[in-house]
């Protein structure tokens, strides 16, 4: 969780992609002046950086987002998985290897993760499921449609550079989260691979 100021605005470019200062102040209860001091500091070191959006009256409007420099403050080495090594077993021994690898993680994690995720409740079973992310760095966070139907939302990806290469290691996460919460029907409706700003599933139960 955020201790100061600047992790939390850190965090709310990295869920929102980006704020305004206005947007900013709202969420974080403080003065302007406060939040432009921050701001400042953030981008001296090149931790966020600000654009001007054009809006349909009026003047432009500034927006803060993550540098590059500020997207690799989250965790990026989820289980030190090496995407080197990854390719070099493929150039070795061919795709199938590289789906067996991912298919055997996953075949672990379904087994650790199904003693955690105990409740017979829909609800709580997603909010367990939830904290186990977290615990990994997936920045995840759920909500309630109703109350046969669910959404877990992955703010941060730790693998991404290996899940852009390798697109089985989203696939086995879908297949995870089935197995894990007892449902098939789970949609993965947005990936950060395919270009989305975050991961996003449907549960139904």
């Amino acid at each position: 969780m955020p201790h100061t100021t600047k992790d939390k605005i850190l965090e709310l470019l990295k869920k929102e992609i980006s704020l305004t200062v206005n947007e900013l102040i709202e969420q974080l209860q403080i003065t302007h002046m406060a939040v432009r001091k921050h701001l400042a500091t953030l981008e001296k070191d090149d931790l966020v950086s600000a654009e001007y959006e054009k809006t349909s009256v009026g003047r432009p409007r500034q927006k803060y987002s993550l540098t590059a420099k500020g997207d690799r403050l989250f965790p990026n080495n989820y289980e030190s998985i090496s995407l080197e090594f990854l390719k070099d077993t493929e150039e070795l021994y061919g795709s199938k290897a590289i789906k067996q690898l991912f298919h055997k993680r996953e075949e672990r994690q379904v087994h650790q993760y199904k003693e955690l995720v105990s409740s017979r409740l829909p609800a709580e079973r997603v909010q367990q499921m939830v904290d186990i992310q977290n615990q990994k760095g997936y920045m995840a966070e759920w909500l309630e449609h109703t109350d046969q139907q669910y959404e877990i939302i992955e703010y941060n990806c730790p693998i991404f550079a290996v899940a852009s290469e390798f697109h089985t290691a989203c696939q086995c996460e879908t297949s995870m989260f089935q197995q894990v919460l007892e449902t098939e029907q789970i949609e993965r409706v947005q990936c950060k691979t395919a270009g989305n700003n975050h991961c996003r599933f449907l549960i139904d139960f």
